[in-house]
């Protein structure tokens, strides 16, 4: 599922703009609704190449922000929570009913019951452009995706450089100077210790990453797995704390009784420590890394996020286009606004969010606190295509992240 894609020039309803350089070549989309402003806009990279104006939800039935994709595609739908109201043209966002579709009211106003509402002609040539997968942002002010260099986005793996006639042994020549031999880089004789030049591998498909705080889920799944390993029986590392989890916690607490005095909690930040201690591993890391392809997990990594007191933020990068010969991507970035409730500040330990901004942009401090091994990320860049994104968030995996989705993370 791939979010390029060819089309022609169409005829779009008034309120919308179409660029003719679309019709030459693939381009690498993202959609970014504007609630404020009711207006919808396609980007290819920083360039705008459609616009329409939308109808999101009303008082009562809002629209969620957030960062979406689409997940399915259907010419003509009726709605399952609305008497079957039509749907043409719909493009579900979430399984559990949020889509872009076609209607006949489209005041420029919210009006709808949580869809985005656009009208007739353009849901229809929107349609036609978007691949299942595209991203799709909803966002309470508008944004817009702009370049962002930093050293700690992830870049393809490129080749090893070319033997050079400087690196080949010398071996003496016919002749001489002076009875002197002379030394000469004979690329012929060296011929083997250079490799031919290999294609670098061309990656098709885009992932999905999320960078976000370890929730317990992942705390479990690591006291499963490495109890297990120091020969407590902890069941199978599910992050669920099954009876077996439960005996196992108890039995290595119960071996440990200065260090967890006082402590009646089943699992606790103390607990990952020692039980961190006990296999050697050090502190326990407080984020994760999680990779999706295709509407699937692909696999999850330890990361470790600086002054973790501090707010991320919400984040959104988009691999415009990546060069897998010399090594280099192109990125977009985009900032939403996200202000958490103080309960899940508390719970995600979180001190404040306004002082997540130390130096720079809150985008690039946010990249700047987030520290990823050498071997993940050699991994990830060896997965890069492009149309790839990634998210950075401090909330995890939301509800609507499931089967059949990418990452969604909605902030409001």
């Amino acid at each position: 599922m791939f979010s390029r894609i060819v089309f022609g020039l169409g005829l779009l309803s008034a309120t919308a703009l179409v660029n003719p350089a679309l019709a030459a070549d693939a381009r690498t989309l993202q959609i970014i609704v504007s609630k404020d402003k009711q207006s919808l806009a396609v980007y290819d990279g920083t360039e705008v190449v459609a616009t329409s104006k939308v109808s999101t939800g009303k008082p009562g039935h809002t629209t969620p922000s957030g960062i979406f994709s689409v997940l399915e595609k259907k010419k003509y739908h009726e709605s399952n929570l609305y008497s079957a109201a039509p749907m043409p043209w719909m493009q579900r966002l979430t399984w559990s009913g949020i889509a872009l579709h076609e209607s006949n009211s489209v005041p420029r106003y919210p009006a709808s019951h949580g869809c985005v509402r656009m009208p007739a002609a353009f849901a229809k040539e929107l349609y036609k452009m978007t691949d299942l997968s595209v991203p799709v942002i909803i966002s309470d002010a508008a944004v817009v995706p702009e370049p962002i260099d930093h050293p700690s986005l992830f870049r393809p793996n490129a080749p090893e450089p070319a033997l050079l006639l400087s690196d080949v042994q010398l071996r003496p020549a016919i002749g001489s100077s002076d009875g002197e031999p002379v030394q000469l880089a004979m690329n012929t004789v060296s011929a083997s210790l250079i490799p031919p030049a290999a294609a670098a591998p061309e990656n098709v498909e885009p992932i999905r990453i999320l960078i976000t705080r370890r929730a317990q889920r992942e705390a479990i799944i690591d006291i499963q797995t490495y109890l297990n390993q120091l020969g407590f029986n902890a069941g199978n590392p599910d992050g669920l704390l099954g009876p077996s989890t439960v005996q196992a916690i108890n039995a290595f607490k119960a071996l440990r009784p200065a260090q967890f005095k006082g402590d009646r909690a089943l699992t606790s930040d103390t607990l990952l420590r020692e039980v961190y201690a006990a296999v050697g591993k050090g502190e326990p890391p407080n984020g994760v890394l999680m990779i999706r392809q295709d509407f699937k997990p692909l696999f999850e990594a330890p990361v470790i996020i600086d002054n973790p007191q501090l707010a991320l933020g919400t984040h959104f990068f988009t691999l415009h286009k990546v060069d897998q010969e010399n090594g280099t991507a192109d990125w977009l970035g985009l900032t939403l606004d996200n202000n958490l409730p103080s309960q899940t500040m508390k719970r995600l330990g979180i001190k404040t969010q306004e002082g997540s901004i130390i130096m720079g942009s809150p985008i690039s401090n946010a990249l700047s606190r987030i520290q990823i091994p050498d071997e993940t990320r050699k991994r990830v860049d060896a997965l890069l295509a492009a149309g790839s994104t990634m998210t950075i968030s401090d909330t995890g995996i939301g509800p609507e992240t499931g089967a059949g989705t990418d990452f969604i993370t909605v902030t409001r």
